[in-house]
């Protein structure tokens, strides 16, 4: 039987490197699992996911013309069902007139507290912008 692109096949892991995993298909021959088709989720560690001598089912890919063969775990399988989504409750949108007197109130961030930080801040860094300035003219001054 030869391996067809889009077959479904098991196999057996033979190898696992920093990049993937070598799985031993039938006929003798293997191929390699790319680490980005090992899960649906990220992988950082292959070994996390396949152990030395498991048995998984493997989708091929793609085959070279050199004889390396690309497989898929990840495409294998059906993917995992997503979750639900909640529809919630439309909330009654606020009137412009209380948006406006809160933003007048606290600033465009709604924390007065931040706001007041960020008003300190700001002085405090024109006033080092200026003394910089400053010095710098007078530094020039004294060249010429």
């Amino acid at each position: 039987m030869a391996l067809e692109i889009g077959s479904i096949v098991e196999g057996k892991v033979t190898g696992i490197t920093k990049f993937g995993a070598f799985v031993a298909l039938p006929e003798g021959k293997s191929g390699l699992v790319h680490i980005s088709e090992i899960a649906n989720t990220f992988v950082n560690d292959v070994a996390e996911h396949v152990q030395m001598g498991q048995a998984v089912k493997v989708r091929v890919l793609n085959v070279t013309p050199d004889g390396k063969i690309n497989l898929s775990i990840k495409k294998a399988v059906d993917p995992p069902a997503r979750p639900e989504r909640r529809v919630s409750e439309p909330r009654p949108a606020p009137r412009a007139a209380e948006v406006m007197a809160e933003a007048v109130a606290d600033g465009p961030s709604g924390n007065k507290e931040f706001e007041d930080r960020l008003k300190k801040f700001m002085q405090e860094s024109d006033s080092r912008i200026a003394d910089n300035r400053r010095y710098a003219e007078h530094k020039q001054r004294r060249r010429r």
